[in-house]
């Protein structure tokens, strides 16, 4: 049975960690703001020179504001797992009674909070700078942000599952992960563009359904809900394989002893 104090001790500590820390906190709001400011004038230029017709604000501001919120959610999740391999701390935790599904339980409440405060911050500027309004989404926005968020926890469980694996190191094979998936999401451009053999792995990636949507709102064509209802379905089903895979992996270190070696030396 899961222990809610346990998992708001978790909470606490990270709320302590980023209380105590100005440079904790800058990342929070320094690159959302260079993000919407940076894109934000590079959609009302284009709006500028490509003429009436065309809404850039919308579709390329409005995924900016997607994509950040999902790599948000993400390193909300790999951060706080981070701070623990950081600070040695890891081990100390499960010397407690404190189970893997609490834990895990409390980094996804920090990642709520976190990037709840990017995401206020991020529509703080698009709405006041640059006009951009949530509202012309509609009721489509709800299951964008709900996609979104459990697959950002999902790569976040996963890149910690990663690092638990292979060790302290291996975190720069966790950086990239929002990078090298904005391709087959089809962030910036249809995914009528990419050859077949990425539109078949876009398939199968929850983000490439509320980007697609994204692009129909603003072309005035509405989303297709019934293709949402299949991002919302694959995010659940990959949260519960991250789930899956950070407990086999926990249990694999502890089996092999792995997990009482831990340090910025065991890649192995």
């Amino acid at each position: 049975m899961i222990s809610g104090r346990r998992v708001s001790a978790i909470v606490l500590r990270l709320y302590y960690l980023y209380r105590g820390s100005s440079p904790r906190l800058m990342p929070i709001f320094v690159w959302v703001l260079i993000d919407m400011t940076m894109w934000g004038f590079m959609s009302r230029y284009l709006n500028d020179v490509a003429g009436p017709g065309h809404h850039f604000i919308p579709a390329l501001l409005g995924a900016v504001l997607l994509w950040d919120f999902f790599s948000r959610v993400m390193q909300g999740v790999t951060t706080s797992f981070f701070e623990d391999v950081w600070s040695r701390n890891f081990l100390n935790f499960f010397a407690s009674p404190l189970t893997v599904t609490e834990y895990l339980a409390g980094l996804v409440i920090a990642s709520i909070a976190t990037s709840a405060i990017a995401l206020a911050v991020m529509l703080v500027v698009a709405t006041v700078a640059f006009g951009l309004s949530f509202l012309s989404y509609g009721l489509a926005l709800i299951p964008f942000l709900m996609v979104l968020f459990l697959f950002g926890i999902c790569m976040g469980v996963v890149g910690s599952s990663i690092v638990l694996r292979l060790g302290p190191s291996a975190e720069w094979l966790v950086w990239p992960i929002p990078m090298m998936t904005a391709p087959f999401a089809g962030v910036f451009y249809p995914l009528s563009t990419l050859p077949r053999w990425m539109r078949a792995i876009s398939a199968v990636l929850p983000p490439s359904y509320v980007f697609e949507s994204t692009r129909a709102i603003a072309a005035g064509r509405g989303a297709n809900f019934g293709d949402l209802g299949i991002g919302v379905a694959l995010a659940f089903a990959y949260l519960l394989a991250a789930g899956w895979m950070f407990t086999r992996v926990f249990r694999r270190a502890v089996r092999t002893g792995l997990i009482a070696r831990y340090s910025a030396e065991s890649v192995s």
